[in-house]
């Protein structure tokens, strides 16, 4: 088997407003990767480009070693989570294992029907009827009704309340018990992901700015604030995305550039949302 559920290369698609640039990252089997950037990153058109729901120009896609071009087996393998439900709105929930599980080798009613009741879904209640919460369960309980060893999730804690968030975030590291299955967690939500997320990738107008262990990230950078008399022009090079007030300063820096800092700057642990708000201040000013 492979070391990697996914791994991606050189992933291109352009757009007449938007370009998804040469795209690399790797999700070792058996982790939680978030992926991580604000609304119109390039989160979902990476995911629809793993699908083939787009048509990549550029770049190589393989799910647990094997290259997705040309082979569609390869969806038997992975499930996916949007942001809402695309079922019939008229269905009720009992139709949805009628209509989907024809598409599944591995299908198992028995697995499905566990889900229903464990997330205490009423099986006569009508798509329509349902709550945001209560579609999203019921997309887990597909994806996790056929046996897949990748689950990729796509926004799917935006709009829930935090009782829901949390449900959804057990499900999650219990389904990676199973050291073979993976998850990649495409969100904005960054405190989801403090939860759960052993890798980060991080995309910023169609570009990577990180990919790696969560923790190494918050090795590699940091956040740091001084008095405006404090910037000097050396440093001011040196930093990501500086917010300026009257009195003082805010940035994002690589701690391999420390060597700029006085003792009058104040240096913090950056959160994955600092970081997000400083490199996309960083892109505007460019």
């Amino acid at each position: 088997m492979s070391s990697n559920a996914l791994e991606i290369r050189e992933l291109t698609k352009t757009f007449c407003d938007f370009k998804l640039d040469g795209v690399s990252f790797s999700l070792p089997t058996g982790f939680i990767m978030g992926l991580v950037g604000k609304n119109g990153a390039g989160k979902t058109t990476t995911i629809k480009l793993i699908f083939d729901l787009l048509k990549k120009e550029n770049g190589l896609i393989k799910i647990f070693g094997n290259d997705i071009t040309n082979n569609y087996d390869f969806k038997q393998d992975i499930a996916v989570v949007f942001d809402d439900l695309y079922f019939i709105e008229d269905w009720k929930i009992t139709d949805v294992e009628k209509a989907v599980s024809p598409f599944y080798k591995k299908w198992d009613t028995t697995t499905f029907q566990f889900y229903l009741d464990k997330f205490n879904l009423n099986r006569k209640k009508k798509i329509k009827e349902c709550s945001k919460g209560m579609k999203l369960k019921i997309s887990l309980a597909v994806a996790l009704s056929h046996q897949a060893r990748l689950l990729i999730l796509d926004e799917p804690t935006s709009g829930l309340d935090p009782v829901a968030r949390d449900e959804l975030l057990d499900i999650l590291l219990e389904y990676i018990e199973n050291e073979n299955n993976s998850v990649l967690f495409s969100t904005h939500i960054t405190s989801d992901l403090d939860k759960i997320a052993d890798y980060l990738t991080i995309i910023n107008n169609g570009k990577v700015f990180y990919t790696g262990l969560k923790d190494e990230l918050f090795e590699k950078y940091c956040i740091v604030k001084g008095g405006i008399e404090d910037l000097t022009p050396k440093l001011d090079k040196k930093l990501i995305g500086v917010r300026k007030g009257k009195t003082g300063f805010s940035a994002l820096l690589n701690v391999t550039d420390m060597g700029y800092i006085t003792d009058k700057i104040v240096v913090e642990r950056a959160a994955v949302d600092e970081i997000l708000i400083h490199i996309d201040r960083k892109e505007k000013s460019l």
